[in-house]
């Protein structure tokens, strides 16, 4: 009976973590979608209630009809999509290698990914600067895809090595018999047996790039070259008419193409990371 009573306490305690998380993390999106639903002059008037008296969609409408929003909606796409290919390119050889090949200094190369993987972008903030203002890169969508690259590079390393371990080698040996090469095996063999934790990655990969901020504000200066999360942050300076409702607005466009991916493809995202984990 205590075992009962322990194991029902013990899900109880885990649905009120649960219901902790969502209302920390979808708290400031509701509160988003309020402000987002009033007029200016409910917002200036300050009022604090998180459901507005006269909800409204305009802020939305204004939002879309601004004609530079589209182009920031189109680069972020383009930035992220661009970005995932770029990792998967790298980082597809780079685990096939991690796990089929015994070479030294391998358990260190892993590390290394890892630690990379712990630095802020932060650190690196200025001298990434001078070193893109030498090559006279600054202001191009290539350097900034280039850094999204290096940094999404060593966590898909790991999650696609823990896909690349769960195919049997006899698979790659068995091919390798009938005359196979090395890269005829990864290009016939592995690659097809891992679509699934490659689509994860490049999912992954693409949520991060559409989310990134800090890179393109620091590389790009050219309004039409700027993607999402940049556009917004100079949203109000651009427009006269732009106030809080219509940021509100702005970000939660932005924020929505992000949700509804994770949530329409959790299972898939979440089993690449456990296999990832466990077999990494």
């Amino acid at each position: 009976m205590s075992g009962r009573t322990g194991t029902r306490l013990g899900d109880a305690m885990s649905y009120l973590f649960m219901l902790v998380m969502f209302v920390f993390f979808a708290g400031p999106l509701t509160y988003l979608l309020s402000m987002a639903l009033r007029d200016k002059r409910e917002v200036y008037r300050g009022a604090a209630r998180y459901i507005p008296d006269n909800p409204t969609i305009q802020n939305f409408i204004t939002v879309l009809n601004n004609s530079y929003f589209p182009i920031y909606l189109w680069n972020g796409l383009k930035l992220a999509a661009l970005s995932g290919f770029g990792v998967l390119i790298v980082a597809l050889p780079a685990a096939y290698a991690f796990s089929r090949f015994q070479f030294r200094g391998k358990g260190l190369s892993m590390m290394g990914l890892l630690l990379f993987q712990m630095i802020s972008p932060l650190v690196i903030m200025v001298p990434l600067y001078r070193y893109m203002n030498r090559l006279g890169l600054l202001d191009t969508h290539f350097a900034v895809v280039m850094v999204y690259v290096a940094l999404g590079v060593p966590l898909a390393t790991w999650l696609l090595k823990g896909t690349v371990d769960g195919i049997p080698r006899s698979l790659d040996e068995a091919a390798m018999i009938d005359g196979c090469n090395r890269f005829s095996v990864f290009w016939r063999i592995i690659l097809p047996l891992s679509a699934p934790g490659i689509a994860s990655v490049f999912i992954i990969t693409v949520i991060a790039g559409w989310s990134q901020f800090l890179v393109p504000f620091l590389l790009l200066t050219k309004n039409d070259l700027m993607p999402i999360g940049v556009g917004i942050f100079n949203f109000r300076g651009m427009q006269t008419d732009s106030s809080i409702q219509l940021l509100a607005a702005a970000c939660l466009i932005s924020v929505v193409p992000a949700i509804v991916a994770f949530l329409s493809l959790q299972r898939l995202i979440l089993g690449a990371m456990t296999s990832g984990a466990v077999k990494g």
